[in-house]
This record gives C-alpha cells, sequence and structure tokens, in this order.
C-alpha cells in the first residue's frame, strides 16, 4: 500500500516536472524574440554597492558584454512554475507559501532588473543593496507570519537531537532569515553561465525527495515544477549563454528554496544542500570584511567563482566542478535527513 501511494505520488511529480519542462521550453523562443527586439541588456557591473571599483571582474566578463544578450530570464520561470502551479497543484497547507515566496522574491528582482535594464545609470544600476533587504525581509516577515500564525508552525528540528520551540516571534524571525539569506546566496551565485540553475536543480530536487518521504506530495510536486523549469534553463543557458536569468530568477529562487527548507522542517539541513551557496555567500562576506578591517583582499575577486576565473579557470570548469560538489552535498544532505528522522 506504501510503495504505490510512494508510486503514485512520483508519477504525479513526473508530470509537473514534465509539464513545467515543456511549458518552458514552448516560452523560452517567445522570450527570446521579445527580450532581443526590444533590447532587455543587463548592463556590466562595474562597481559594488558600497562604489569600489571592481576592475577585475570587469576585465574578466568584458567579452561577454560586447555581444548584447538579454537578462530578466527569470520571467519564464516564475510564468511557469505559477501556471503549473496553479492549476495543477494549488493546496493551503503545502503550496501557498512556496509560490507566495517565489513570486516575492521574484517581484523584488523584478524591480531590480527592470531599473538595471532601462535605468539611465551604467554599471551598478538598479536597487541599492539596503533597500533590497529591506524589501526581501518584509516578504520573510510576511510569510513568516502566516508560516507561524496561520499553520501553527512554532517549532524547528535539530538533527539528531530533536525538536527546539522557538515560539512564534523566533520562529518568525527564522523563517525571515531563511528567506533572506538564502535569495542573497542565490543571487550572489548567479554569476557564470547555467551556474545557479545546476546548483538550484541540485537543492530543490533534494528537498523535493525530502517532501516526498515526510508525505507533503504537493510540496514534493512544486519542488519538482521548478526543477522543471530550471532543465529548460540551463538546457540554454549553458555557456556560451542565451540570456541571464537575472534577479527575478534568483530571488524566485532563493526565496521559495527558503520557504521550502522552513516547511520541510530541513532548514539547518541547508547549509549542507546548498553548501555552494553557503561557499559563494561566504566568500563575499569575507572579501567584504577583509578590505573594510584590514584593507587586504583574501581572493583575487569574490565571490569565489570570480576567483577561480582570475586564476585562469574556464567559465565551463568551474561550472561544472561546482555542480558536482553541489551533487554530492545533495545527497548527503538526504543521508543526513534520512538517518535523523526528519525524512
Amino acid at each position: 500500500m506504501w510503495k504505490t501511494e510512494i508510486n503514485n505520488e512520483m508519477f504525479f511529480g513526473l508530470i509537473l516536472t514534465l509539464g513545467s519542462f515543456l511549458l518552458a521550453m514552448f516560452l523560452t523562443p517567445l522570450y527570446t524574440y521579445f527580450a532581443y527586439k526590444y533590447k532587455f541588456w543587463k548592463k556590466q557591473k562595474k562597481v559594488t554597492a558600497d562604489g569600489t571599483a571592481l576592475p577585475i571582474m570587469t576585465k574578466l566578463h568584458a567579452h561577454k558584454f560586447k555581444r548584447k544578450f538579454p537578462t530578466m530570464a527569470g520571467i519564464i520561470g516564475v510564468v511557469v512554475v505559477t501556471v503549473v502551479t496553479f492549476i495543477c497543484n494549488l493546496d493551503r497547507g503545502q503550496t501557498w507559501l512556496p509560490i507566495a515566496g517565489f513570486l516575492g522574491g521574484a517581484a523584488v528582482g523584478f524591480i531590480d532588473d527592470l531599473i538595471n535594464v532601462f535605468g539611465s545609470g551604467e554599471g551598478a544600476a538598479g536597487l541599492r543593496a539596503p533597500t533590497k533587504m529591506v524589501l526581501i525581509s518584509l516578504v520573510g516577515l510576511v510569510l513568516g507570519w502566516f508560516f507561524t500564525a496561520k499553520l501553527g508552525w512554532t517549532e524547528v528540528m535539530v538533527p539528531f537531537v530533536g525538536s527546539m520551540e522557538l515560539g512564534v516571534v523566533g520562529m518568525m524571525l527564522l523563517f525571515a532569515f531563511a528567506v533572506v539569506a538564502t535569495g542573497n546566496a542565490v543571487n550572489i551565485s548567479d554569476g557564470l553561465d547555467g551556474l545557479a540553475g545546476g546548483l538550484m536543480m541540485m537543492a530543490y530536487g533534494a528537498y523535493g525527495v525530502i517532501a516526498l518521504f515526510q508525505g507533503q506530495w504537493m510540496l514534493f510536486g512544486f519542488c519538482f515544477t521548478v526543477v522543471g523549469w530550471l532543465l529548460s534553463y540551463v538546457w540554454f543557458n549553458v555557456p556560451p549563454a542565451r540570456f541571464m536569468m537575472g534577479d527575478t530568477g534568483s530571488f524566485a529562487l532563493g526565496a521559495g528554496l527558503g520557504v521550502v527548507a522552513m516547511m520541510t522542517n530541513a532548514f539547518l539541513l541547508l547549509p549542507v544542500i546548498g553548501v555552494m551557496l553557503v561557499v559563494e555567500a561566504g566568500s563575499s562576506l569575507l572579501q567584504m570584511t577583509s578590505k573594510k578591517f584590514f584593507h587586504r583582499k583574501i581572493f583575487i575577486s569574490a565571490p569565489i567563482h570570480h576567483h577561480y576565473e582570475a586564476k585562469g579557470w574556464g567559465e565551463a570548469k568551474i561550472v561544472m566542478r561546482f555542480w558536482v560538489i553541489a551533487g554530492i552535498a545533495a545527497v548527503l544532505g538526504l543521508f543526513i535527513a534520512s538517518a535523523s528522522g526528519i525524512a
């Protein structure tokens, strides 16, 4: 009986994955046509949020910006995941919050992309970092309130230890932190062709399997709906990329993943399953801290994928090796989830 139910749920997830993939494959040429026609060109980032010049990264990516290619391809994912979820997989207990997090993150990123593409500024055009932080924090707090007040979650699972009571306020703050931290980490990792897309396929796939074995089959379906879109995205975005995901896609993916991690009560597995997100965001934080307090750099350029670029690694080599590490980490996260009773 249990095996039959699992098989049915896996088939449901397969249908959603395939449907999402096919819809994305259909919509991508339409997006590409309008993106090139109306020149959704991304401006090259030449300075940091505090105005510091980025000569190394500017030099490394100068060849990309010599050929014009568009950004905001995350719009495809927003449309695909929303349509498939609303038509086939909408549930108050399991998919309202993930789709709300996905759309909330997308809205913040979309504003940033619009300013970058159509604004008059150069290089650092877009929302200022503090503004983005405030907006994504508001998304996290609102969703955290729903998570605690409406769905009644106030405990977090600690692997191999058990549940820890945080209370309403504590859980709200943890939920908001999950959304903000993951959203920013995915945004930081979206710096090479196909990198963020591959990392997110591994992470959403792992959390989808955890949800499946918890009996949250609609949440499982949501995760694999995202995977279906990402399969299409990576198809078109392996080097040389046809377009960029943009902040629309990266913030949507990050915020959505943070929500999924909380809903599976496996947030503390996120540093394992999303280890490359930790490395990417951590390298940027270390670089900024070292420059501010010690006036020296740890890496040639940050985040760390730019460091390896500067050392002469090819873009495809970096992307593929980061994918391999992410895949191993995803399997390790699943093992811990199973061994500790989370899944």
